[in-house]
């Protein structure tokens, strides 16, 4: 079949949306598949880490100032030429579509046009995101809209998680969830070999730094463990609404305590993560969002490094489930006394390599991929094409 995915982000560039879906381009491919990725270009440029045999279409996208696709503006700046370059396309026997809520609807118009059935990839509950943040209620009313509009829409809707799932149920939508869970490429994440920058230990928090996480409590976490285990270091790796005030803040401590990093590629990201004693996740409770996951504890259990997470929902068990770390309520000295905890203990390579073989087992992004597969196969069928409808 002839499959259109489209996403405003896509690999090479560094972030979870990258990996699953260039995992999904890859599975489909092998498949036997016809996959087309249209996306934006990329800062710097930089070739996809896909099969040869997918295609990748790019537009210049409106960026923010940290260089990601983030905002509104940002996000009608890939969705208004998306419309026209779908509509451009040769017909696709389904269409698979990442958020944000516009880029469904967009996909949603096109796809009810042309008579082609179409897959929303649910990672997230936008709306919900925007409600946490603080947002007005007529912005949290337009993407709850415009969200549901996207999803009832769908043939099929793939979920990453429980969680994701319920909160669909509780929107109205059940009979079309598929849910295939989240993961991460354990090989490339699994090269992580450690920074070879002295031998002070540190913790690191790799990726957004949003309201949703609240990853500031690291900070100042981090201040009174500091206390305790002068010359340790807390590294902040990549970008996010809040990362100028955690940077801020962090001029109070010790000089060259806290460290910071831009977004990085998934090597150097892995490399990081490799070398440190633990590394960081959290979601802030009571924002409406209790049941999302980060992401980035996956990439950390994929280098065989053991998690600190902070917070309520689905995080918490899994922390527990493989002994892959250690999960704390959302408090400043509970999470001290657990970075402590991982400074002292410092995992063993023993340690390291369980982690990485329970990831490898477990959170694989390739057993995720080949679920979506299927997935998006049985939504392609629900509006068969003629062979003149294809042309």
């Amino acid at each position: 079949m002839r499959v259109i995915l489209t996403s405003r982000i896509f690999s090479p560039e560094p972030a979870a949306a990258s990996f699953r879906l260039a995992a999904l381009a890859d599975a489909l491919a092998d498949a036997g598949h016809e996959v087309t990725v249209l996306t934006s270009t990329v800062p710097g440029g930089g070739a996809p880490s896909t099969r040869p045999a997918v295609t990748v279409k790019r537009f210049p996208v409106l960026r923010d100032a940290a260089g990601y696709v983030r905002g509104y503006a940002q996000y009608m700046s890939f969705d208004t030429p998306l419309l026209f370059r779908l509509l451009a396309s040769r017909r696709a026997d389904v269409v698979v579509t990442e958020p944000p809520p516009t880029t469904g609807a967009v996909v949603r118009l096109v796809c009810r046009l042309r008579r082609t059935p179409y897959v929303y990839y649910a990672a997230d509950i936008w709306s919900d995101a925007s409600e946490s943040t603080g947002a007005p209620r007529w912005v949290v009313r337009a993407v709850r809209m415009l969200e549901l509009f996207a999803l009832r829409g769908a043939s099929a809707v793939l979920s990453v998680s429980e969680g994701v799932s319920l909160r669909l149920a509780e929107l109205g939508i059940r009979d079309r969830v598929t849910l295939i869970g989240n993961g991460v490429d354990t090989d490339l994440f699994g090269l992580g070999s450690g920074r070879a920058e002295g031998d002070a230990p540190y913790l690191v928090y790799a990726g957004t730094a949003s309201e949703v996480h609240g990853a500031g409590i690291f900070l100042d976490a981090f201040a009174l463990a500091v206390s305790e285990r002068p010359g340790t270091r807390l590294v902040y790796i990549g970008q996010g609404a809040e990362r100028e005030a955690i940077e801020r803040a962090a001029a109070a401590l010790p000089p060259g305590s806290v460290h910071f990093e831009p977004r990085l590629a998934p090597e150097a990201v892995a490399d990081w993560l490799g070398g440190a004693s633990a590394s960081l996740a959290s979601v802030r409770p009571g924002q409406g969002y209790d049941f999302s996951f980060p992401t980035k504890m996956y990439a950390a259990v994929a280098c065989g490094t053991p998690v600190i997470y902070a917070g309520v929902g689905p995080g918490t068990a899994f922390t527990r489930l493989g002994g892959v770390g250690e999960s704390v309520d959302y408090d400043v000295e509970a999470v001290a006394a657990a970075m402590v905890r991982a400074l002292d203990a410092g995992p063993t390579p023993a340690r390291r390599a369980g982690i990485r073989e329970w990831a490898a087992a477990n959170v694989g992004s390739a057993a995720v991929a080949q679920r979506a597969v299927a997935a998006i196969a049985a939504a392609a069928r629900t509006t068969p094409l003629t062979a003149a409808d294809r042309r």
